[in-house]
């Protein structure tokens, strides 16, 4: 399958987990060159751009953690939140997606995050990424800075 193709599923995929909520949502996915050889890395990749988002959330990513819920019936293995150290309230969301070989990281915050700020900040860190409006009305509509 093309990357074209498989990258507008990807968007439409998270476009959909967005819908409708008890929260409005905005997504990210980031895409990495990292296999399983290098889950290490990829960790590394997503505490740093749950940092970037936290910040642009009005948060201080020195007073938030990594919550990866090993041992939460609740988790997948590679679903992580960033939640506030205070009262664990939610910061952001990542689910790490094998395809084709090498990992996507599909992340979800609140929409009052700047999203464009978040963007901006995640390519700057070196990552391949594309914004996903959770308010917009269809998939084809939902890239954020493609």
């Amino acid at each position: 399958m093309e990357t074209n193709v498989l990258d507008a599923d990807l968007r439409r995929r998270t476009w959909e987990l967005l819908q409708p909520g008890d929260i409005e949502l905005d997504g990210l996915v980031v895409h990495t060159a990292f296999d399983s050889s290098r889950e290490p890395e990829m960790h590394q990749a997503s505490v740093e751009v749950g940092n970037i988002i936290a910040d642009h959330a009005g948060h201080d990513p020195d007073e938030t953690f990594v919550y990866s819920g090993t041992d939460n019936t609740e988790f997948a293995s590679n679903q992580h939140q960033g939640l506030t150290l205070d009262d664990e309230s939610f910061v952001w969301e990542c689910q790490q997606l094998l395809r084709d070989g090498t990992f996507d990281l599909v992340f979800y915050f609140e929409a009052d995050a700047d999203v464009a700020a978040v963007l901006a900040g995640v390519r700057e860190a070196g990552y391949d990424a594309t914004g996903v409006s959770g308010s917009a009305d269809s998939p084809a509509d939902a890239a954020i800075g493609d």
